[in-house]
């Protein structure tokens, strides 16, 4: 009996120390790991990338209550956008996204307070868009064609919200009576509208300025509005434009508006192509609390 608790005494001073210390070592992992919330495709959310996505998201202003459901509903359009850039060979590289998280700071975005676990998350989201910017640039925008009404609706946009580099001039008749301004017909020229507003009895002020210096509610009530035409009555006036003459910062707006309004509907359709693979995605919800995150 002696010896062969000699022969078991040998056998296990031969067996490396560290292996007496694996159950102790791989129950501290467990005890610490983070909960798997939500499954893409097999890969894991946990709830500390939903904790840090939340973070991410309050650096930009955003701090609604239902955050973490919003947070986990980007990490899944994160994780389905990138592993659809894969199927038609689109990669953003490392250096990519590096440069899109400079430009961030370069505007102010403070990285600083981010954990490990936080630069992982903002390293997913801008991968995942430069990846679908790639993926709309080279697969949906070669397919847009846009009417001539969208690049007219850009351009009020554009008119009404910032104002366009052009000059504007305009008469405003304020003070009118409705029964008056009823009687406005559409003028032959600019010269022609003032004798009209003067033989009803108006004051028409007549105003050339860039239409960007215009104010907003004046921007909002011309820009649709075609030239020498009276606009409706509103707050006891009413405009006319008469011509819009182009400043030379001008240039190639024109282009530009096309190109945004191409841009702006191939987002659209990029919006309605991730909704579908959304609904072709695995994705498996472990905690009921965030089931709305896939509605």
């Amino acid at each position: 009996m002696k010896k062969i608790s000699k022969i078991l005494t040998t056998a296990l001073s031969l067996i490396p120390y560290s292996l007496f210390l694996i159950p102790l070592f791989a129950a501290v992992p467990a005890a610490n790991a983070a909960t798997v919330v939500a499954t893409v495709n097999g890969a894991p959310v946990t709830d500390r990338d939903i904790t840090a996505r939340v973070k991410l998201m309050a650096l930009q202003g955003d701090a609604r209550t239902d955050n973490r459901l919003r947070a986990l509903s980007n990490i899944i359009d994160d994780n389905i956008r990138l592993a659809f850039a894969a199927q038609v060979q689109i990669s953003p590289s490392d250096a990519e996204v590096n440069r899109e998280i400079d430009a961030l700071r370069s505007r102010g975005f403070d990285t600083s307070g981010l954990d490990p676990v936080g630069m992982n998350m903002l390293r997913l989201a801008m991968r995942a868009n430069i990846a679908w910017q790639m993926v709309v640039g080279r697969t949906i925008m070669p397919t847009v064609n846009v009417t001539d009404q969208d690049i007219k609706d850009e351009i009020a946009d554009l008119s009404r919200t910032r104002g366009l580099p052009v000059y504007v001039t305009l008469l405003r008749l304020v003070d009118i009576p409705e029964d008056i301004a009823a009687k406005l017909s559409p003028p032959k020229d600019c010269a022609d509208a003032e004798r009209m507003a003067r033989t009803l009895g108006g004051a028409p002020v007549r105003v050339t300025a860039p239409e960007f210096e215009l104010s907003e509610e004046v921007r909002a009530r011309i820009s649709i509005l075609p030239e020498l035409s009276w606009s409706s009555r509103q707050d006891r006036s009413v405009l006319l434009v008469c011509d819009r003459k182009r400043m030379a910062e001008y240039g190639d707006l024109d282009n530009v508006i096309r190109q945004n309004a191409i841009f702006k509907r191939a987002m659209f359709m990029g919006d309605q192509q991730l909704k579908q693979l959304r609904r072709r995605a695995v994705i498996v919800i472990n905690n009921p609390s965030y089931r709305g995150a896939i509605n």
